[in-house]
C-alpha cells in the first residue's frame, strides 16, 4: 500500500475543504466569513487562509466580512440563488433605475432577477413598449393595460429564463430602443462590462447597439469583478447605477474613467 507522507494528507484536507467551502458560496450565493468557522468546524484563521486561497484563484470575492463566487465560463449563479443576494440594495436599484427613464416610450429590460424588479418599478400612468429577453418579465408586465411587451424569441436559458441566441439578437438588430437597463455578472473599469456565458454577451451587444440611452444597473458586490466575455465598455452607459454599499473610492475609479455612478 502506497503510503502518503503527511505533509501530502494536509495538502489533501486542505483541497477537500477549500472544495466544500466554495461550493458551499456558490450554493448559498455568499458566505458571511463571521460565522464560517463554527459551521465548517475549523479556526476562524483557517477559514480566512482558505477564502485568501479562493480568492487568488479567482473563484471567490471578499468584502466587508462577505465572501462572493465569480462567475466564469464554468459556473454562474441560478435565478433562485441571485434572488437571496443583497435583496434590499437591489430594490433601490431598481426603483432608482426606473427614475431615470424619462420620457422613452421604448425600453430594453435585460435578463436577471434584478430586471424582475425594474418590471415591478415601471410606471402605471403611461403606456410603454417593452422589450425584452427575459421570460419572467415578459410574464409579469403582459397583463398591465399600459404595457406592450415584445419578447425576444430564441432559445431559453433554464438557469435564468433569459432568451439567447441569432433570433434574439436578428430582432434586436431591426429596433431602436430608447432605453436599455442592462446588468451584468462583472462591471471593471478595466475589463468592462463582462458575463459568462458568450450567448448572453451577443444578446447584451445587441441591446447596446440598438438603444438610444444605456443605464447599467447592478449590486455592489458585482464592481471590480470580471467574468468570461465582456459586451460593451463602462463608458458605453450614460449612468451606472449601484448601492450606496459600494465605497466613495471604488466609485471614484469609474468616474475617473469617464462614467457617471449613481450609489443609491
Amino acid at each position: 500500500m502506497t503510503r502518503i507522507p503527511p505533509e501530502g494528507r494536509t495538502a489533501n484536507a486542505s483541497l477537500t475543504r477549500r472544495s466544500e467551502l466554495l461550493a458551499l458560496i456558490r450554493t448559498q450565493g455568499r458566505l458571511d466569513v463571521i460565522g464560517a468557522p463554527q459551521l465548517l468546524g475549523v479556526s476562524a484563521e483557517t477559514v480566512r487562509r482558505d477564502l485568501r486561497a479562493l480568492e487568488t484563484q479567482g473563484l471567490i470575492r471578499r468584502g466587508y466580512g462577505v465572501a462572493y463566487p465569480v462567475e466564469s465560463g464554468a459556473f454562474e449563479s441560478s435565478l433562485d440563488v441571485r434572488s437571496n443576494i443583497n435583496p434590499e440594495e437591489k430594490y433601490r436599484i431598481a426603483r432608482a433605475a426606473v427614475g431615470k427613464l424619462g420620457e422613452a416610450q421604448t425600453v430594453f429590460i435585460d435578463e436577471g432577477f434584478q430586471m424582475q424588479l425594474v418590471a415591478q418599478h415601471l410606471p402605471i400612468d403611461r403606456p410603454l413598449t417593452v422589450v425584452t429577453a427575459c421570460l419572467p418579465v415578459a410574464t409579469l408586465l403582459a397583463a398591465r393595460p399600459n404595457v406592450q411587451v415584445l419578447a425576444l424569441g430564441g432559445r431559453v436559458r433554464g438557469s435564468t429564463l433569459g432568451v439567447v441566441d441569432f433570433w434574439a439578437e436578428e430582432m434586436l438588430s431591426r429596433l431602436t430602443i430608447d432605453v436599455a437597463i442592462l446588468g451584468a455578472n462583472g462591471v471593471s473599469v478595466e475589463r468592462g462590462m463582462t458575463t459568462p456565458d458568450p450567448a448572453v454577451a451577443a444578446v447584451k451587444a445587441a441591446a447596446v447597439k440598438s438603444a438610444v440611452r444605456r443605464i447599467f444597473i447592478g449590486a455592489h458586490h458585482k464592481f471590480g469583478a470580471a467574468s468570461f466575455i465582456k459586451f460593451a465598455e463602462v463608458q458605453d452607459f450614460e449612468l451606472i447605477i449601484t448601492g450606496h454599499e459600494l465605497s466613495a473610492t471604488a466609485a471614484n475609479r469609474f468616474t475617473i474613467a469617464g462614467s457617471s455612478i449613481l450609489r443609491v
